[in-house]
């Protein structure tokens, strides 16, 4: 998504000059998902009343492994800009992370938008309607604004979007001001989280709301399945993309969460990045962070287990 804010009578707004929707963007080292099957009730987007306990954050036995050893080649290239990445093992709990701070999230809040909106319709008894569905898969598999739009304001913006939040575990993200959902703020460390909310077992999200919210980030379109993918070993990987051009700047932000499976293991992964000359050398920049984490991430969880 390239956006441009403007202020018109005060109040800042959100003029798309770019869309990250449909086929536009470049498929850079990109890997198409293998679909898996996936139930009826999932593709119809019903949410029953109630959901498990939630999982409110990665809780490692030991103290998250530091990727800045293994990030500095990439680190060294990349001048002004600004990036956090985060990784949970899926099978052990153990963590790993570079940076802090907080992001502009670009598209990846659609994913936490459709899990408010799934969250929101738990708590009312019902399905989401055929518009709702319609709308949602436009917003994950096509990274649709207008989509996006229509459902941020569904939810009550910002206002949902951080009460939900507050029940998904997130405690550094707050949604972005008016309808400007794409400078919600964010960390890697709760991108971990809300990843946990659909793909873990321990979520206020019911089993059919979070295959839902699966299969959509398992069959994003071609050209848009960049980025933590790039670690990936062949097969199945969940992704959501997001790339924004900040006016006042010219740089752009471009971000990658998903679920990965890399030499055997399982992982949930965030990479953010801030302050990229164009998309597509911020698009490399985070696809080879996403390699060298997952190798090093890899290596270290093998040592142990040796030990």
């Amino acid at each position: 998504m390239t956006a441009t804010m403007v202020l018109v009578g005060g109040v800042i707004t959100y003029a798309i000059t770019g869309s990250d929707s449909g086929e536009s963007s470049p498929p850079t080292h990109a890997k198409a998902p293998s679909p898996p099957p996936v139930s009826a009730q999932a593709k119809a987007g019903e949410a029953p009343s109630h959901g498990p306990s939630p999982s409110l954050s990665p809780s490692p036995a030991t103290k998250p492994l530091d990727l800045e050893p293994a990030l500095r080649p990439v680190t060294a290239l990349f001048g002004d800009n600004r990036m956090s990445v985060a990784m949970l093992d899926v099978s052990t709990g153990a963590m790993a992370t570079y940076g802090h701070g907080t992001f502009d999230t670009a598209s990846v809040v659609k994913v936490d938008i459709l899990a408010t909106l799934l969250l929101q319709a738990q708590d009312q008894g019902r399905r989401l309607s055929a518009e709702e569905r319609a709308q949602s898969a436009a917003m994950i598999r096509k990274s649709d604004n207008d989509s996006t739009s229509a459902l941020w304001t569904r939810i009550g913006s910002a206002r949902g979007l951080d009460a939900a939040n507050e029940r998904l575990g997130l405690t550094q993200t707050h949604g972005g001001e008016g309808t400007v959902w794409g400078i919600t703020q964010t960390t890697a460390e709760d991108q971990i989280r809300l990843l946990q909310s659909v793909f873990g077992d321990k979520s206020p999200l019911s089993e059919v709301s979070r295959a839902y919210v699966q299969d959509l980030m398992q069959h994003v379109v071609k050209s848009q399945a960049w980025g933590v993918s790039a670690a990936a070993d062949s097969g199945t990987t969940a992704l959501k993309n997001g790339w924004l051009r900040r006016t006042r700047t010219q740089k752009w932000d471009v971000n990658s969460i998903g679920r990965i499976r890399h030499e055997g293991r399982v992982y949930l992964m965030a990479v953010l990045l801030n302050g990229c000359s164009t998309q597509e050398v911020g698009i490399s920049i985070v696809e080879q962070a996403a390699r060298a984490s997952a190798t090093a991430f890899a290596r270290k969880l093998e040592e142990g287990s040796a030990a």
